[in-house]
């Protein structure tokens, strides 16, 4: 967000120029990422995190300034015609439902006290609506803000400077002389600012008059009761807002507002009553007219913020310094807490003697006590703990004033059980040049269904659909993450993703070790000595059967009982020792399409559960032999549905000890090859370590490996 160096200095006095002011900002969290040039005016850009809300506007950075420097605050007191400031309240006309007025016949309802805790209007008459003055104007300007016309600006200029939304209302268009704080009715509907026709729901909170919605609560008002050029009396609106109910609103109507942004991270209870007086004074100063009244502030419910106890001791022992009393009190006023002051130093530890069972007294026992009891405003939000208090206390002293120093340490490093494989996996898939990556752990509905049959762990508060449950697959982040990378003109991807899926198992929650490749592009570039090679499943596979030679095992085997997301001929499944420790191949047509992957795309997924339970694989030393290898080929007719993984075991049930390779070296299919079947050109290696293989025994070893074969139903070819 855009914030204004010199709209800062209008409350606190700063003896530093921009740019080291800004400096000293983000040394305190106040992160200035950027300083623009406009007209001879200085411009803030701030990264300011969602949880200091309180520091989304000047003077919340100006009492940041105040604490830095040590320089006093300027206090904002709203002066305006016919103040007379005061809480009125009225007796309840329901059980839900509380009144305040002040001396004017206007009237403020809440039935809502969960969702609207405080209400708080001012009346100004006899306006004058035209253009704001000049220095308002430019200020918005300079923010990103348009000027639209003194009243509207006003609200405007308010929110820059406090931080908390308000709305003006064209006073004559509010029916019943009243307002009320409601859910809408079943098939209410109201027109917003912005000219749009929104459907509402009994689940969104409504500002109301006696007869229709005027505004959705904490997001924008309407159409119909918007100050124009012919308004002359306004009513003015500062409220607290629940930010859960603001935040569902405004997902479901797709509307995102400078007030549903505050308000969704949560307001400043106590803010309301000088943001109103504060519009009212500008509005009167640029529109003239008087305020009417006294301010109607209404309370639906009472939100008190914390008082916490803060302990020197935890101080030194969290910041690994001692802090004196004064610089602690000084740090905390200056920010807006209360601070008192307790039982100090060795007083704050008081022993007591206990009378021992069988005579005599134990030793003394310690009671902690507090050095300072910390009421917390209503505008810090994110301050619930005592290490809250300590981290506002180091952030302001300084973390550059604390001496490097390292963090004891009296234990020892801890080997988890799975550390050497997964190392071992790790440096063998950067080996075969892919990247490792990192994902999100959040997918969607759609993807949770399309990519396992587990059932999803729903989060609570997702930050949209497309993020609404834990990953239940590896897939969708690959597939995201080769997306992004196709999108960018990088064409040639290997990326690899170690992570944990889960499962919801009734009121628990399973995870599970995963590992997901993803592959797209050339495989291999053309030389002088080969033409270029797009990747292909065998690729991914070769890669694969990699991986598991650095696993100890009995027997592997491929097969095509895969996921319908995979094509349903370029897929396999990898079966080690009897159990399915993965899929891989190339990524269905349809799903390609779906997620617009303009290239061939191939995956694989690994239970790294099911893996580990394998020891990684010993290195043997063997020799080279001194006798010679002797080679035989076969020629075969086989029916497509022999695969080569049902000829490899039936060749090693044979139990041939000289039998050091059998592999295929030709495929051919059409010709002469009736349909239905194939050729295969398949070679034995036999060796021994002791001696010179005679040809009867070659002879015989071949004569058992033809009967096997033809016992697959093959066919010698001569």
């Amino acid at each position: 967000m855009k914030l204004l160096p010199s709209w800062i200095r209008d409350f606190v006095e700063l003896d530093v120029d921009d740019h080291q002011l800004a400096d000293d900002l983000s040394m305190a969290g106040i992160s200035v990422e950027g300083i623009d040039e406009h007209d001879g005016y200085s411009i803030y850009e701030v990264d300011i995190t969602t949880n200091r809300v309180d520091a989304m506007n000047h003077y919340g950075v100006a009492r940041e300034c105040a604490a830095i420097y040590d320089v006093d605050l300027k206090r904002i007191s709203p002066v305006i015609l016919n103040e007379g400031v005061g809480r009125i309240s009225g007796a309840p006309e329901s059980k839900n439902l509380k009144r305040a007025e002040g001396a004017s016949s206007f009237r403020i309802y809440i039935q809502a006290p969960d969702e609207c805790a405080r209400y708080s209007a001012r009346i100004v008459r006899g306006v004058t609506i035209r253009q704001s003055p000049e220095y308002i104007a430019r200020r918005l300007t300079l923010l990103g803000s348009r000027s639209i016309n003194n009243a509207a600006d006003a609200t405007n200029y308010a929110l820059w400077e406090l931080g908390q939304p308000t709305h003006a209302f064209d006073l004559d268009l509010l029916e019943g002389s009243k307002i009320v704080v409601r859910f809408a009715r079943e098939k209410e509907a109201l027109k917003t600012l912005d000219g749009v026709e929104r459907k509402l729901t009994p689940q969104d909170l409504v500002i109301a008059d006696a007869v229709k919605p005027v505004a959705i609560a904490g997001i924008m008002g309407g159409f119909d009761t918007m100050i124009t050029e012919k308004t002359k009396n306004v009513l003015i609106e500062s409220a607290w807002f629940d930010p859960a109910t603001v935040r569902r609103t405004a997902r479901r109507l797709g509307m995102h507002t400078d007030a549903s942004h505050r308000f969704e991270r949560g307001a400043d209870y106590g803010i309301t009553p000088t943001a109103a007086n504060r519009v009212a004074q500008l509005i009167v100063e640029t529109a003239g007219g008087h305020v009417e009244g006294d301010l109607i502030d209404t309370i639906g419910r009472k939100i008190e913020r914390p008082k916490l106890e803060l302990h020197r001791r935890e101080v030194e022992r969290i910041l690994g310094q001692d802090i004196g009393e004064i610089d602690i009190t000084r740090i905390l006023k200056r920010l807006g807490f209360g601070v008192t002051p307790g039982r100090l130093h060795a007083a704050s530890s008081r022993t007591s003697v206990i009378p021992a069972v069988s005579g005599g007294t134990h030793a003394a026992v310690a009671e902690k006590v507090a050095d300072f009891a910390v009421q917390v405003p209503t505008w810090r939000l994110d301050v619930e703990r005592e290490i809250d208090l300590i981290e506002e206390i180091a952030r302001i002293y300084g973390y550059d004033k604390f001496p490097n120093t390292l963090p004891g340490f009296t234990g020892g490093a801890i080997t988890l059980p799975d550390e050497s494989k997964e190392n071992e996996l790790r440096s063998r898939v950067l080996a075969l040049g892919y990247n490792e990556a990192m994902s999100l752990a959040f997918i969607s509905h759609e993807d949770a269904k399309a990519f396992s049959t587990m059932e999803p762990v729903e989060i609570a508060n997702p930050l949209s659909e497309e993020a609404s449950v834990m990953r239940t697959s590896m897939i969708p982040g690959i597939l995201n993450m080769l997306a992004h990378n196709l999108n960018r003109g990088v064409n040639d991807v290997r990326l690899f993703e170690p992570g944990k899926v889960y499962e919801k198992l009734g009121t628990s929650t399973g995870e599970y070790r995963r590992l997901a490749m993803g592959a797209t592009g050339v495989a291999i570039e053309a030389s002088v000595h080969q033409h270029a090679r797009t990747y292909t499943f065998f690729d991914l596979k070769g890669d694969l059967e990699t991986l598991l030679t650095g696993f100890q095992y009995n027997s592997a085997y491929y097969d095509a009982h895969t996921a319908d997301y995979y094509h349903p001929g370029r897929s396999a499944r990898i079966v080690v020792d009897g159990t399915t420790i993965g899929q891989f191949g190339q990524i269905h047509p349809r799903i390609a399409a779906e997620r617009k992957l303009r290239q061939d795309i191939f995956v694989a997924e690994l239970d790294l559960e099911r893996l580990f339970k394998h020891g990684l694989r010993e290195l043997h030393y063997t020799p080279i032999p001194r006798y010679p290898a002797v080679d035989r080929d076969f020629s075969f007719l086989f029916a497509d549905d022999v695969t080569f993984e049902r000829i490899q075991q039936t060749i090693e049930a044979l139990t041939i000890t000289e039998l050091r390779r059998f592999v295929p070296v030709e495929i051919f299919r059409g010709g002469n090859v009736p349909d239905g079947k194939y050729s295969v050109l398949l070679r034995a290696e036999f060796q021994s370590a002791e001696r010179t293989l005679r040809d009867d025994e070659v002879q015989g070893w071949a004569t058992q490996i033809v009967k096997a074969l033809e016992a697959l139903g093959g066919v010698q070819r001569a």
